[in-house]
């Protein structure tokens, strides 16, 4: 990414949303949740800086951010593409349709393309069966695809 999101007043706003939920039970959900709205993603310096402030080991912080999946260790792209790969997605060719993407913006699954433009995540079900394969670009769901589908709908977004 071209802007280091570590900046000293990035780490001022984390300290006090660190300030405002010390000492409640269960403030490290929050705090994760926040820290990622702030930094974008939730690397390890990010992580260090919790685990200290609230003395709670930073394998424990580690693990609750790699667990659940809406925390991303690195920045996301503007464009967070998800493809399903659920039971009804994947037994109607959602890999192909995977595979087009991942070639289309370069990226591999799990990873952002060359230009940070892009986010690619194979995910599980996401409750859009019936319309299986599905994907979705942000808030925008397609549905019914098929591999020659692909490059007209990433033309709106290249």
């Amino acid at each position: 990414m071209a802007t280091n999101i570590l900046t000293v007043e990035n780490f001022q706003k984390l300290a006090k949303v660190i300030e405002e939920n010390k000492g409640r039970q269960g403030a490290l959900m929050p705090i994760l949740h926040e820290g990622q709205k702030i930094f974008g993603c939730l690397p390890i310096e990010v992580q260090k800086m919790i685990s200290e402030e609230l003395e709670i080991p930073l394998s424990e912080i580690y693990g609750v951010v790699t667990f659940y999946s809406q925390f991303s260790l690195e920045p996301k792209g503007e464009y967070v593409i998800s493809v399903c790969l659920g039971t009804a997605c994947y037994v109607k060719n959602a890999q192909p349709i995977l595979d087009k993407i991942s070639e289309v913006i370069e990226a591999k699954p799990g990873g952002n393309s060359p230009d940070g433009k892009f986010t690619l995540l194979a995910t599980r079900c996401i409750g859009a069966c019936g319309l299986a394969p599905v994907i979705t670009i942000n808030e925008d769901v397609y549905g019914r695809l098929v591999v020659d589908d692909i490059p007209k709908i990433m033309e709106k977004y290249l």
